[in-house]
């Protein structure tokens, strides 16, 4: 016999005056929490009541009732409506739709009302503001409407429009909120949907690394080349932007590299035209030149532009600001914002009036040139009056001499003649063969040259900052002069301080700590020394010893020369045959000496200047070394570039070297490591490997890497 079913009978519901409604106590709800009582409020007042009160009738001691409700469940919405109340804007007899309980227990639908609300999920409340745009709303209505930011909205109208492929997989939990917002960087359904293919399948799904998966092919709005242009130019011309609404962007990507460049192109050549018209003999053009690009050539020497009588007026009054006020407050603890600011205002004008243009002769404008590139915070860089040496002219030759200055004459009566050059924008270096596995290649020579580039600039800061060392070190080339038969004997005392080139521009190296820090001592330096080489030895003279001592260091540091040098191998190996050190060793020999920490040099292993140039091998080699075999496993079934890109993340702050910029010491034991990645170049083996070599062509090794 089937038992019968009990049929339910709902609540009966009933409108009932506001003011005949009270708050029960046996609302379970204390702690507020989610939309406030006064946006719950302005929400009513727009769109009415949308869900009903759950009310009890209140009876007296005999259980007769007395024609009041009280609300153990809706006590928010009830407070809203007092709000509502109070502020005049409902009667207090309107009535309320309201769901009249019977029996049970008040506490037990307070919770129950509570607990059983469920909240939209995500993905919804996304379609959801797109639903209300479609319909006609603008982004601050919605955002009034429902009491949020409008940079909230963009966010969530920005997820509502990625792939539906997508919506799918986050909707089933197949992937993060996180996840999802990595992928609204760019609008293509087809690309969004090729990187989830890749990154689910292979486990590399940080969303860190959709990021950069989607923004590979672009250029950061941070680049040089990007500022230089500004956006809104890029833009104008048609350029696609990619930007991140959940995450600092530094100015989003730039899609149209090809665009950009030739934006940029266009700009310096427009910039170049311009200076053109002062008469430089050449101008050389470049978004960036590489580090030592003006050594050998002549910097001529020029005058700043006489300030006019007003000039000279707002400088001596912007002088007597400055005084007043840093003496009206030398005793005050601290400045008030206000003067604070007005202060850094001062110095910045004053600062202005000192970047006045330089004025040069007509005779070297004439065989002078001019370098025009863009510095690293995007703006243009313009440095003039460099001569080569091919356009010198001798001082002791006055035909040549009146010859010149004829010339200049009669260029500048017949207009100015400048040899326009062509802009030339630097590539960069060749990748190594992403397929390759070869562990025992060794490493690219132009890579060994351009890691030892970093650390012969690093070792020429490191000791000019040791003026001990740096006695020594040539007080070394003074005694190799005297008493060994290869020293010169032409003169009483004769010792030569080159300058080495780098023959190979390592990426940053230019940019690099070593070389700002080189730079800038050597314009301190240049700046207190006396124009006329006449006077040098009298400014000398009046130096104390610290002074002199700094200055022989600084100059000492620029004959360093510890880089690898393929086509000059016979004076870098390790041990001559007749076991006497040659330039590496000893170069070693002194980075040990002014204790050379190329980390601290602010050298990091990056996919430009070493990950992206070696072998899979030796970048798992450098991640196992630095972080252990369990980081290496992580990376190990990646292609080469990506490999290389995690690889720099994974070593980022660990402090590993490569072995060239390692600091060697002769005296500690050889280690054996796991998983060697392979034979070390010439350089590094001893007398006996190169001996027994392979009788591979490096050549050929290096065009292969």
């Amino acid at each position: 016999m089937t038992k019968a079913v009990q049929k339910i009978t709902l609540s009966p519901s009933r409108d009932i005056p506001f003011n005949k409604l009270v708050l029960s106590q046996s609302n379970v709800r204390r702690v507020k929490a989610g939309v406030s009582i006064e946006q719950l409020a302005e929400s009513i007042a727009q769109r009415t009541l949308l869900q009903s009160l759950s009310v009890r009738a209140v009876v007296d001691a005999d259980g007769n009732e007395t024609g009041m409700f009280e609300v153990p469940a809706g006590g928010r919405r009830y407070r809203a409506l007092e709000l509502l109340v109070k502020q005049k804007r409902m009667s207090k007899a309107q009535a309320v739709p309201c769901v009249v309980r019977e029996g049970g227990i008040a506490e037990d639908d307070s919770v129950a009302e509570n607990d059983e609300r469920v909240g939209l999920h995500p993905l919804d409340q996304f379609r959801a503001f797109q639903t209300l745009r479609d319909l006609g709303m603008s982004e601050e209505d919605i955002a009034a409407r429902h009491f949020v930011n409008p940079a909230i909205v963009k966010q969530r109208l920005r997820l509502a429009s990625i792939s539906p492929k997508l919506h799918e997989v986050y909707a089933e939990d197949g992937m993060t909120l996180e996840q999802l917002m990595a992928f609204s960087v760019t609008g293509d359904h087809v690309r969004q949907e090729q990187v989830w293919e890749n990154v689910s399948r292979s486990g590399y799904d940080e969303p860190y690394q959709i990021r950069r998966m989607l923004t590979e092919n672009t250029v950061r709005g941070s680049d040089r080349r990007a500022q230089f242009v500004g956006l809104d130019a890029y833009q104008h011309a048609g350029g696609g932007v990619l930007r991140d609404l959940f995450e600092n962007d530094d100015g989003g990507w730039l899609q149209d590299v090809v665009l950009l460049d030739r934006l940029v192109t266009e700009k310096l050549k427009a910039e170049a035209e311009t200076i053109a018209a002062e008469g430089w003999k050449w101008i050389s053009v470049a978004v960036e030149f590489s580090y030592g690009h003006t050594q050998g050539l002549r910097e001529i020497e020029g005058k700043p532009a006489d300030l006019s009588p007003e000039e000279q007026a707002t400088i001596d009054a912007l002088n007597a600001e400055q005084t007043k006020l840093e003496t009206d407050y030398q005793d005050a603890d601290e400045l008030s914002d206000e003067v604070d600011q007005r202060l850094g205002e001062i110095e910045s004008a004053l600062a202005a009036f000192e970047d006045r243009p330089m004025l040069y002769e007509p005779a070297e404008i004439a065989r002078a040139g001019v370098f025009i590139s863009i510095d690293s915070e995007g703006r243009l860089s313009v440095d003039r009056g460099y001569v080569r040496p091919e356009d010198e002219v001798s001082a002791t030759d006055p035909d040549v001499e009146k010859g010149a200055d004829a010339s200049s004459r009669e260029g500048q009566e017949a207009g100015p003649s400048v040899q326009r050059a062509v802009i030339a924008l630097a590539g960069s270096a060749s990748d190594a063969d992403e397929d390759d596995e070869d562990p025992a290649r060794p490493l690219p020579d132009r890579l060994i040259t351009e890691l030892t580039a970093h650390r012969t600039l690093a070792l020429r800061d490191a000791l000019a900052e040791n003026p001990a060392v740096a006695f020594q070190a040539v007080l070394h080339n003074f005694v190799l002069t005297a008493f060994y038969r290869f020293a010169s004997s032409r003169s009483c005392l004769e010792i030569s301080l080159r300058t080495p080139t780098f023959p190979a521009q390592a990426p940053g190296l230019r940019e690099s700590v070593s070389a700002k820090a080189v730079e800038a001592r050597h314009e301190a330096w240049k700046a207190r020394l006396p124009k006329s080489e006449n006077d040098l030895w009298d400014a000398l003279t009046a130096l104390d010893g610290g002074a002199q001592a700094s200055l022989f260091a600084h100059c000492a540091s620029f004959a360093v020369n510890a880089i690898y040098e393929p086509a000059n191998r016979y004076n870098q190996g390790r041990v001559s045959a007749h076991g006497v050190r040659t330039r590496l060793d000893q170069a070693d020999v002194l980075a040990r000496a002014v204790e050379l920490d190329m980390v601290r040099a602010g050298w990091r292993p990056a996919v430009d200047n070493y990950l992206g140039r070696v072998t899979k091998p030796r970048i798992l080699e450098a991640v196992r070394e630095a972080k252990g075999e369990s980081s290496a496993q992580l990376i190990d079934h990646l292609k080469k570039a990506d490999m290389a890109k995690e690889a720099e993340r994974l070593l980022d702050g660990s402090g590993w070297l490569p072995e060239p910029l390692r600091l060697v010491d002769p005296d500690a034991a050889p280690v054996e490591q796991e998983g060697e990645a392979g034979r070390l170049p010439e350089f590094l083996a001893d007398e006996e490997d190169q001996e027994n070599g392979s009788d591979e062509d490096p050549q050929h090794l290096d065009a292969a890497e």
